[in-house]
C-alpha cells in the first residue's frame, strides 16, 4: 500500500518523481504506483513497461499511473497497456489536483509540451537524496539534434529564476544534504529567457554568495559551447564548485556532429577541455558519446575514440545509436545493430582504460570524500572510493587512495 515511484532516466525525471511523491500523498493517493518513464533510447522505454508489467503482478488492484517524458511522448503506447490506469503529461502532472481524485481523472491527460510555459517546482514537502540533492535550475531544449526526441516530452527551454533556486538549495541543505547538483535538460541555456538574459555563471556565483551553509556545489550535463567566462572564472576560484565537468560530447567527429546538429567541432570539445585544466588543474570530465551513428564509418568512430583520450576523459558514458520516431537521424542510412553493438562494446571498453588512467593519478594523494553510505563515497571530482562500512552518511573524511580495482579507488581513512 502506499505510493510508489519509479524513476527511470536522469536526475530531472527523478527530481520529478519525488514531486509527484509528494503530490499523491497530498491528494490522498493510498495504493498507487507511478512508473515515471524516460523516452531517451528505445532502451529506456522498454524498461519502463517492464516496470509497469512487473508492478501490476507485484501490486494486483494498485492503480498504475505513467507519467514522465515516455508518458508525454508515446501516451497512446502506455494507455494501450491493460496494466495501466492512466497517463499524466508534462502540465497536468505538476497539478496538485491531478493527484486528488482518481476515479473522476482522464485516464490520458497529455496536451502540447511546448503550450507549457511555466516551471513546475517540487512541493515544499518534496523528499530529496541525501547526501546529495538535486536541485532543478532548467527544463526543456531549444536545439533540435537530429537523434533526439526530448524536447518534445520536456518542451521549450524555460529557467527557473534565480531567487527560487537559492531558497531551493537553501531548502534541500536544511533538510540534511551536503552537495547540491544544479540539474536541467540543456542546463548552460539557463538564463536565456530570464529578464537581462544572465548567465549559469551568475546563477552559480549567487547561489554559492546566498546559502554560504552549503559545503558542495555540483552541476549535471553541460554543452560546452554555451559555458560562460563567469563559470569558468567560479570554476577556477570556487573551491565549493566540484572540479567535474560532465559534457554532452557526443561524437568527435566533425562530420557526424554536423549529421547530429551538434554546435561544436572536435577541435572545439579539445580546446574547451584544455582551457579548463588550464583554470581548474583538478578537473575531471565526462562524456555522452554514441556510438553507431547512422552513417558513421570505422574512420570516424576512431576519431571519436581519439577525442576521447584528446580531452582527457575520465568517465565515459557510452550509449549505442537508438532511432527513435520521428527525429531525423531515425530517417538517415543507419549502421548495421552488429556494428553498433561492436561499436559500443570498444567505448565502453576505451572508457574502462581512461577510467583506470584516471584512477591511477590519485594512488598515494590525500583527498576529502563525501560518504553516500553503505562504503560508498565520492571525491570533489567525483571519483568513486571505498570507504569502511561504518562511514556515516553525508560525512566528509580524509582519504588516502592506497591502489583501485578499476572502478573505484581502495583506501585507508581517517574522519
Amino acid at each position: 500500500m502506499g505510493v510508489d515511484v519509479l524513476s527511470f532516466g536522469c536526475r530531472l525525471n527523478a527530481l520529478d518523481g519525488e514531486s509527484v511523491r509528494a503530490l499523491a500523498r497530498a491528494g490522498g493517493a493510498i495504493d498507487m504506483v507511478v512508473v515515471n518513464a524516460c523516452a531517451v533510447t528505445a532502451e529506456a522505454g522498454r524498461q519502463a513497461r517492464q516496470a509497469v508489467r512487473r508492478a501490476a503482478r507485484v501490486r494486483p488492484g494498485a492503480e498504475i499511473v505513467v507519467t514522465g517524458c515516455g508518458a508525454q511522448i508515446e501516451p497512446a503506447a502506455y494507455a494501450a497497456m491493460p496494466q495501466v490506469s492512466r497517463v499524466v503529461g508534462l502540465a497536468a502532472r505538476a497539478r496538485r489536483e491531478t493527484w486528488v481524485s482518481t476515479e473522476a481523472s482522464r485516464r490520458v491527460e497529455v496536451g502540447d509540451a511546448f503550450m507549457v510555459e511555466d516551471v513546475s517546482r517540487p512541493p515544499a514537502d518534496a523528499d530529496i537524496l541525501r547526501p546529495r540533492a538535486s536541485v532543478q535550475a532548467q527544463t526543456g531544449c531549444d536545439h533540435r539534434c537530429t537523434f533526439c526526441i526530448i524536447p518534445f516530452g520536456r518542451g521549450a527551454s524555460r529557467s527557473t529564476p534565480v531567487e527560487a533556486v537559492v531558497a531551493e538549495v537553501r531548502r534541500v541543505v536544511g533538510l540534511g544534504a551536503v552537495e547540491a547538483v544544479l540539474t536541467g535538460v540543456d542546463l548552460t541555456a539557463w538564463g536565456a529567457d530570464l529578464a537581462g538574459r544572465p548567465s549559469l555563471g551568475t546563477l552559480v556565483r549567487a547561489i554559492l554568495r546566498e546559502v554560504p551553509e552549503l559545503r558542495r556545489l555540483r552541476l549535471s550535463s553541460l554543452d560546452a559551447v554555451e559555458v560562460d567566462e563567469d563559470l569558468l572564472g567560479a570554476l577556477a576560484d570556487e573551491e565549493r564548485l566540484m572540479p567535474h565537468l560532465h559534457l554532452s560530447l557526443q561524437s568527435g567527429d566533425d562530420m557526424i556532429l554536423k549529421r547530429m546538429k551538434r554546435r561544436h567541432s572536435a577541435e572545439d570539445a579539445i580546446r574547451f577541455c584544455e582551457r579548463v585544466r588550464n583554470a581548474r588543474p583538478d578537473v575531471a570530465f565526462g562524456a555522452d558519446v554514441i556510438a553507431g551513428f547512422p552513417t558513421e564509418t570505422e574512420g570516424m568512430f576512431e576519431n571519436t575514440l581519439s577525442v576521447l583520450e584528446a580531452c582527457g576523459v575520465a568517465y565515459v558514458h557510452a550509449f549505442p545509436f537508438s532511432a527513435r520516431p520521428d527525429t531525423p537521424a531515425a530517417r538517415m542510412p543507419q549502421v548495421s545493430p552488429p556494428v553498433v553493438k561492436a561499436r559500443a562494446a570498444r567505448l565502453r571498453e576505451t572508457g574502462e582504460a581512461l577510467l583506470a588512467r584516471h584512477l591511477d593519478a590519485h594512488v598515494g594523494r590525500r583527498a576529502l570524500a563525501l560518504s553516500e553510505g553503505a562504503g560508498a563515497g565520492r571525491l570533489a571530482d567525483f571519483t568513486l572510493v571505498a570507504l569502511p562500512v561504518a562511514t556515516p552518511k553525508g560525512a566528509i573524511v580524509d582519504v588516502t587512495p592506497t591502489g583501485h580495482d578499476g572502478r573505484r579507488l581502495i583506501v585507508s581513512a581517517s574522519a
